[in-house]
């Protein structure tokens, strides 16, 4: 039996869009936020592709608060996650974000620096 996989296409109008194959049949989705149901997703054939299914996931606009959003994708008969995705909502995370990102930067330049002491170290000398 094929694995079932579904992607993303895009986000847009508020709408997770996707694509999934490798489904036999029609299979039934089930979308969570928080351990709790969405409603609205939809699954149909993809007219332009057999064996193909379209997936379009409305997204509330009650459940976008300040902070990591997270949405999981299950097939209903199996309980196996087929996607999820995320959103970020919010000023401070983006600070957040770009304080982690520096300090990664700086770790980075710290291995650099360290690497090239070490190759310059253990490089073999002329003569």
């Amino acid at each position: 039996m094929p694995e079932i996989q579904l992607t993303k296409t895009r986000i847009q109008a508020g709408v997770w869009e996707g694509v999934l194959t490798g489904a036999d049949s029609l299979p039934e989705i089930e979308v969570t936020h928080l351990a709790k149901p969405v409603e609205g997703a939809t699954l149909r054939e993809d007219p332009d592709a057999a064996g193909q299914f379209l997936v379009r996931v409305p997204i509330p606009a009650d459940l976008l608060t300040e902070g990591v959003q997270t949405f999981l994708i299950t097939d209903k008969a199996t309980d196996a996650r087929l996607a999820s995705f995320t959103i970020v909502v919010g000023q401070p995370l983006d600070e957040d974000f770009r304080a982690e990102m520096e300090l990664l930067r700086a770790e980075l330049d710290m291995l650099k620096r360290a690497f090239r002491r070490h190759c310059v170290e253990t490089a073999p000398r002329p003569g």
